[in-house]
């Protein structure tokens, strides 16, 4: 059973997603103290985080950023407010995803089976292990490394990359991407996918491999290695 961390502070809603939830067999726990909310989540241990951004004390992006810092656990943020900023902000922290309310329950169940899907099953691959340039890439791990430096992804960032790479040199388009890590992409948006990719790049700059995921405007991403086909 998989157990889902839900920090909402709306008793009627937290109930309510709770009674639906558990319907389809997750185990949900809330937050008994809002100001100790990543003491709370490291004695849960859940494999999956439900959060609102509205919350009493700290917002919910400032328990993402403390929840990041310590854990690649799935978060799905929820939130009333409608300003396109909060879910850029929610991505760039590492959210997996952002809902907004009101929301439908069926496209929160299919967004959490898609998300445990994808988290918890890819890693069974055979491959756990791929070189991309000088670096090696840890699939398993979330991490890319090279001799001098090292960085730690995402679950979506490691798996931008994992089919970016499988099809280095040639275009994926930005449907093919959406498809493979969120299974549905009726309930996606096209800027969540955007920032998700953004981020990796940032990301692989530090290790100077950022040039090497290449944006091709109204087609898709390419991630080019040996002999650039598109030169």
């Amino acid at each position: 059973m998989f157990k889902v961390l839900l920090i909402e502070d709306d008793i009627s809603l937290f109930g309510e997603i709770k009674d639906r939830l558990t319907g389809w067999s997750y185990e949900v726990v809330g937050i008994q103290d809002f100001n100790h909310v990543l003491q709370e989540f490291t004695l849960e241990a859940p494999h999956l985080v439900i959060i609102d951004i509205q919350l009493p004390k700290f917002d919910g992006f400032h328990w993402c950023r403390m929840i990041r810092s310590y854990s690649n656990v799935p978060i799905i943020f929820l939130s009333s407010r409608d300003h396109p900023t909060d879910m850029v902000m929610s991505m760039q922290l590492g959210a997996d995803d952002f809902i907004q309310k009101p929301f439908h329950f069926d496209v929160l169940i299919a967004k959490i089976q898609a998300i445990l899907r994808r988290v918890y099953n890819y890693s069974t691959d055979q491959i756990k292990l791929k070189t991309f340039h000088d670096a090696t890439i840890d699939y398993e791990k979330n991490k890319v490394s090279t001799k001098i430096a090292s960085i730690e992804l995402t679950k979506n960032e490691t798996l931008i990359l994992k089919t970016l790479i499988e099809q280095k040199n040639k275009i994926v388009t930005r449907e093919t991407l959406i498809k493979d890590l969120w299974d549905d992409e009726r309930f996606i948006s096209d800027n969540t996918l955007t920032v998700n990719v953004n981020r990796l790049r940032k990301k692989l700059d530090e290790l100077g491999l950022g040039q090497f995921i290449e944006t091709k405007v109204g087609q898709g991403y390419i991630a080019t290695e040996g002999a650039n086909i598109y030169d």
